[in-house]
């Protein structure tokens, strides 16, 4: 019980503010369907957290710590300038689901987003801590859920007390900010 509640606790703690809770932010914003969302949240976390061992691992091996870090960066940016781009939608009615629909969208890019994040490598050390990956895997899953349920629900309020242009450009702002911290966080690393 241990290696769930302690998993439990530290993911949830070590995701608050992680780009993940703010993808979890900008897709409710933009698809204003908070269920599906939660749910692609919740099947992503379990595929990469029950994965992370082995995928974790793997990855870290082919890009190495400083490639990852600028194609985080370049990542952000990308998601920056796509918030800012406006959906074609009648001011009463939904946004329209993406091609994928919006389930299939967060699970994707919920498990590409947490490869190699903190809480993905926080998991790796969890499951050789505990040798339990069943329930490193559970405790993992619900700090997950703990703290991003909330930012879903958020970003739902969010555009119904705010016009839709001021949250995408607010998300923009925060994902272009994440682009310039990993960016100057690289540049030693690039001058050795």
């Amino acid at each position: 019980m241990e290696a769930f509640l302690v998993s439990s606790g530290i993911v949830a703690i070590a995701e608050i503010g992680d780009k993940t809770q703010l993808l979890a932010l900008l897709l409710a914003a933009k698809f204003r369907r908070p269920l599906p969302i939660i749910l692609g949240i919740f099947v992503a976390t379990i595929a990469n957290h029950a994965g992370a061992a082995l995928v974790g691992a793997w990855v870290a091996s082919l890009i190495g710590p400083d490639a990852l870090r600028w194609a985080l960066a370049a990542s952000f940016v990308a998601m920056g300038i796509w918030v800012l781009i406006p959906d074609k939608v009648d001011d009463d009615a939904a946004p329209n689901a993406p091609r994928l629909g919006v389930f299939i969208t967060t699970v994707v890019a919920f498990f590409v987003l947490e490869m190699g994040d903190k809480t993905q490598i926080a998991t790796i050390a969890l499951a050789a801590r505990y040798h339990d990956w069943l329930l490193v895997t559970m405790g993992t899953t619900l700090g997950m859920m703990v703290a991003n349920v909330p930012a879903v629900l958020v970003g739902q309020a969010a555009t119904r007390v705010l016009p839709l242009r001021v949250v995408h450009i607010v998300a923009a702002l925060a994902f272009f900010i994440l682009a310039l911290l990993l960016a100057v966080d690289g540049i030693p690393h690039l001058l050795g």
